[in-house]
């Protein structure tokens, strides 16, 4: 098997899984937004209901996702092996370590607590881990922390500035 063929048959294995991933998310965006009221007792035309163009959405995403998985199953070759590898990387590491953070700024810190006190804590626990734990080259901690600290301390004081006064944000 040469490189070249190596390589497009992990590119099939990614995107049989991608089309399956938006298979999935399209039947579940579907069912919501089949599910979500219809407000007929205000005579809403049943054209005009509030799910309408989720409900599209959804069924795009899944016949689409469907396509791709029907497609990408044609060239899967070999074993998954080489497929799985790719996730034993450190740039997979942090793109996970970043979507996790993101997911509890937005899911447990904004709305927990003022929006500036969410903002520093997400950049610097962000600066933190990819400065200082998900690196291969790391600077001392001592400058790390700092580094961490100022970047919240300005960043979240001006993101917070920009929005709220600049641009009368009403922020959580």
């Amino acid at each position: 098997m040469t490189s070249d063929t190596g390589q497009q048959s992990v590119r099939d294995k990614a995107d049989f899984i991608t089309g399956l991933v938006f298979v999935v998310l399209g039947a579940v965006v579907f069912y919501l937004s089949y599910t979500m009221p219809r407000l007929e007792a205000r005579n809403i035309h049943p054209t005009t209901i509030p799910g309408l163009v989720p409900m599209a959405l959804g069924a795009g995403l899944f016949v689409l996702g469907g396509l791709l998985a029907v497609k990408a199953r044609k060239g899967i070759a070999g074993e998954w092996e080489s497929f799985f590898a790719v996730f034993r990387t450190l740039e997979v590491a942090r793109s996970m370590a970043a979507l996790g953070l993101v997911l509890v700024f937005t899911l447990v810190l904004v709305g927990s607590m003022p929006f500036w006190a969410a903002s520093m804590i997400f950049l610097f626990a962000f600066v933190v881990m990819m400065e200082g734990v998900l690196t291969p080259t790391r600077a001392s901690w001592t400058s790390i922390l700092l580094w961490a600290a100022l970047t919240a301390a300005l960043a979240g004081s001006a993101i917070y500035y920009l929005f709220a006064e600049l641009f009368l944000v009403r922020l959580p």
